[in-house]
């Protein structure tokens, strides 16, 4: 006889790769999307009435342990006759974490745009941490000043939106009766007071890039280091990705068969699907890693089975003694792409997921370009395997 409950097997859920709704029973159903990012909802319905739906949270966040909890919690309440829904907004305080997971959910259908929901979780998962586990009434500007300072000159823009996302939790927070007073994360009458004008002259501040003749010689180290991070690091460099795009790489992105990686639109920067042709030593690094997995990430952080932290490849460079930063790669590799090959702008700039001329032309360079970028990203995994800081492979064509 068939389990009503507990259907789902942990590597069951690690494994899951096809968008739907997998049932482990009791309600509770963990929800593929296309992109391959998953979430925990719970199900039910009262009376005989509509089918309600409420998320539970992410599967990164949450192990299955913990959501069959949620759930049990769930179903006791709904055969009381209450809803899950109104109890949980009825919380005496949540943590500002819980409150930020409500607004989102409270707000993500009518956004729609799937790169707008992602954006606002990861903004608010990864930079506002320090803020996760106050209470939302206890939140207060030192607080949101010690969030903000550390990016506020780096990643202007990102500090930027990331105030502007926690202001408006804290509003949610306020409407809901758990907090009082003035937002600490507003900006007029407060931390335009406290942090620094920056004018819009100074907002784009370049990434410091390794030169391309230092580069071979690096790889090299790298190449000799046997930690996880120093594989992504590798790996994002020969494919000239971003830290975030390697860093939550997925194997249900990657086509081993056809050598490429699809990383969908929802995890890309310009909203846009981009595939990548892999070279040899690129698909080794994967191939490599199969054998071990143990769970969807490609490049995780072992112990949790989470993606690796935004730290760890600048804790990298730092121990192997180089100042620069990591999304400069992307820079030093449109440097030897531009001033060693004779590639076309438009290959280069697709490579690197830039956005190219009009829809019909980025459409047309979409379909035609992925043989030219095969032979490109082999040349740039050719050239980062030259020995020494002085070895310039010499490329025609």
């Amino acid at each position: 006889m068939a389990r009503s409950i507990h259907k789902l097997s942990s590597k069951a859920v690690g494994t899951a790769k096809r968008a739907g709704r997998y049932s482990d029973g009791g309600g509770l159903y963990l929800k593929v999307f296309k992109g391959g990012s998953k979430s925990w909802v719970f199900m039910w319905s009262q009376g005989g009435g509509k089918r309600r739906e409420m998320g539970l949270g992410p599967v990164r966040d949450i192990p299955l342990k913990v959501a069959r909890e949620k759930a049990a919690k769930m179903r006791k309440q709904v055969q009381t006759g209450l809803d899950p829904i109104e109890e949980r907004a009825q919380l005496d305080e949540p943590t500002f974490l819980d409150c930020a997971l409500l607004y989102i959910e409270a707000h993500e259908k009518k956004w729609k745009n799937q790169k707008h929901i992602y954006q606002w979780r990861h903004t608010l998962t990864v930079y506002a941490k320090p803020l996760h586990r106050l209470k939302v009434s206890k939140v207060t500007t030192p607080h949101v000043l010690a969030v903000l300072k550390p990016i506020w000159m780096e990643k202007h823009e990102t500090a930027t939106r990331l105030r502007s996302r926690i202001e408006a939790v804290l509003d949610y927070a306020a409407a809901m009766h758990w907090r009082t007073g003035m937002n600490p994360a507003i900006w007029r009458g407060n931390l335009k007071s406290l942090l620094p004008t920056i004018s819009k002259a100074k907002r784009v501040v370049h990434h410091k890039a390794m030169d391309m003749d230092a580069l071979p010689a690096f790889m090299s180290a790298l190449r000799d280091r046997e930690a996880i991070a120093a594989r992504m690091m590798e790996f994002a460099i020969l494919t000239a990705t971003r830290s975030i795009e390697a860093r939550e790489a997925q194997w249900s992105e990657f086509d081993l068969d056809k050598g490429i990686w699809t990383i969908p639109k929802e995890r890309m920067k310009a909203g846009l699907e981009h595939i990548i042709p892999l070279s040899n030593r690129a698909f080794q690094i994967v191939k490599g890693l199969e054998p071990i997995k143990q769970c969807e990430f490609v490049f995780p952080h072992l112990p949790s089975r989470k993606p690796l932290s935004v730290n760890a490849p600048r804790a990298l460079l730092k121990r192997m003694g180089r100042d620069e930063t990591f999304h400069g790669f992307r820079a030093t590799f449109k440097s030897w792409a531009t001033d060693k090959t004779n590639v076309q702008r438009e290959v280069i700039e697709m490579a690197l997921a830039h956005k190219i001329g009009n829809e019909v032309e980025a459409s047309y360079l979409r379909t035609t370009a992925i043989e030219k970028r095969y032979d490109l990203m082999e040349r740039w995994s050719d050239y980062c395997a030259a020995k020494g800081t002085g070895d310039v492979v010499q490329l025609h064509g």
